[in-house]
């Protein structure tokens, strides 16, 4: 049995230590935010945050997760990284970012752990943080100016 802390709150999972957290999230909890997309770590549609740094769920075991904070995209808007990921959520609704909306909860994810630790970001520091978050349909043009719109926001 392993203790998680997702959203704030204690879960107790009878799983393997070895299995990705992701599973745990969608299909242990209920929490389908969370999207699978490649099972490698190469799109991020899976994209949480782990003591507020944005993870790859797919391939982070639930043993290297006991003891520590999981925020999921059900819980970006609230607790004390509630402002930054709420001026994310509004910019993604302002800029009608999402088109299919399958990797927009990890875009999300990247973009809040973006500015809860930089709020006047570069290009370039978009392009780091956001690389690895992949989008099929090519938002990228309104993924980028909505974090802007977002750090404005914050400013």
């Amino acid at each position: 049995m392993t203790t998680l802390d997702i959203n704030h709150r204690p879960y107790q999972v009878d799983l393997a230590g070895d299995t990705p957290l992701l599973w745990a999230l969608r299909d242990e909890i209920g929490l389908t935010g969370t999207k699978f997309g490649c099972g490698i770590a190469a799109c991020g549609a899976c994209t949480v945050h782990i003591n507020g740094v944005a993870t790859r769920s797919c391939i982070t075991p639930i043993s290297s997760v006991a003891n520590r904070k999981v925020i999921t995209i059900e819980a970006i808007a609230a607790g004390p990284q509630g402002k930054v990921g709420q001026a994310v959520q509004n910019a993604w609704v302002k800029h009608d970012v999402a088109q299919c909306g399958y990797c927009q909860s990890g875009q999300v994810m990247s973009a809040t752990a973006l500015l809860q630790k930089n709020r006047q970001p570069t290009d370039a520091d978009i392009d780091a943080a956001m690389a690895g978050n992949v989008c099929r349909c090519g938002t990228y043009v309104r993924i980028r100016a909505a974090i802007k719109d977002a750090a404005k926001t914050l400013a």
